[in-house]
């Protein structure tokens, strides 16, 4: 996001709760790159829109304005941010300095054993610890090595073994057996997200909360089609044209950008088939619930396991 969304959405919640809340970051880096190397991509976005009845021009596909973190944490310092979490990466020394002398605390995200010892190096104060069947994108961020494809019970254990810091369990977890197995494994606390995408105050869209509610077990695959970076959601067909297309996916967040636009005319007319459509491994039935609907149900189902 821009620093001014940021701003606005920041505020927004602040009109909404006293209470404090997180804000989460891309920690990516901006890559270097040529308009050239984009128009392959480009072209085939192109004939995958008009060929789908949108309206998409070459305008609409160039000429990115790029942001990451660093664009964000002034504001975050200015506005008094408690918490901030972060992805694909980890905050620059001077970010965390900045943050740190505001009093926030800062939740690192880590899908291998290494990930998490270089976060706890760093100073941060809790890991999200990613396992393979979580929705969305991968938190990884080690270079040079084959993208860690780790469950979440195997890796959860190793890094506690690791890591002095509290650890927040990551992946597939939408009952309250996966919570309880997650502590019993030594976790701090845990993370849900795919059982909220089908609430009502989600902003997904009805064909993707459908969908989801009929999800089986083997629907979700990793894709860098989408975005350019690995993540997790349900197959589709734009999913399978440009993975079939033979052609380089662009790295994040230019892959991003150059799909934008087509899924924002997809979202708009309902249409699954042309829209990321991000869910765990344990995807549920959540649609026409409220968000405080799946979370009581969740800790009333935990708290009955010890009753």
């Amino acid at each position: 996001m821009s620093p001014d969304a940021t701003l606005q959405l920041i505020r927004k919640t602040k009109s909404l709760t006293p209470k404090p809340f997180a804000v989460n970051l891309f920690t990516h880096d901006i890559p270097v790159y040529t308009d050239e190397e984009l128009e392959p991509m480009r072209q085939l976005i192109l004939a995958i829109a008009a060929k789908r009845g949108y309206p998409l021009n070459a305008a609409d596909l160039a000429n990115f304005t790029l942001y990451n973190h660093l664009d964000q944490i002034d504001i975050l310092v200015e506005e008094k941010i408690e918490i901030v979490s972060f992805t694909f990466g980890c905050l620059d020394s001077n970010s965390i300095q900045k943050l740190k002398q505001n009093g926030c605390i800062l939740i690192g995200t880590a899908t291998c054993v290494d990930e998490a010892l270089y976060l706890q190096q760093q100073g941060i104060d809790m890991i999200s610890v990613q396992g393979i069947e979580a929705g969305g994108h991968r938190g990884s961020f080690i270079k040079d090595r084959q993208l860690p494809q780790i469950g979440l019970f195997s890796l959860l254990p190793q890094i506690k073994n690791k890591v002095d810091v509290p650890c927040i369990a990551a992946g597939g977890i939408n009952s309250a057996s996966g919570i309880k197995a997650a502590f019993d494994l030594g976790a701090d606390g845990v993370q849900v997200g795919t059982a909220f995408i089908g609430t009502r105050e989600s902003m997904a869209i009805t064909a993707y909360k459908n969908k989801l509610s009929e999800a089986r077990d083997t629907d979700t695959v990793l894709t860098r089609a989408f975005s350019g970076r690995w993540a997790r959601g349900m197959q589709n067909e734009m999913m399978l044209e440009i993975e079939q297309a033979g052609i380089p996916i662009p790295p994040y967040p230019l892959q991003n950008s150059l799909t934008a636009m087509l899924r924002k005319w997809a979202q708009e007319r309902n249409d699954h088939e042309y829209t990321s459509l991000w869910a765990g491994q344990s995807a549920g039935p959540s649609v026409g619930l409220s968000s405080g609907d799946v979370f009581s149900q969740l800790v009333q189902a935990y708290e009955t396991l010890f009753k």
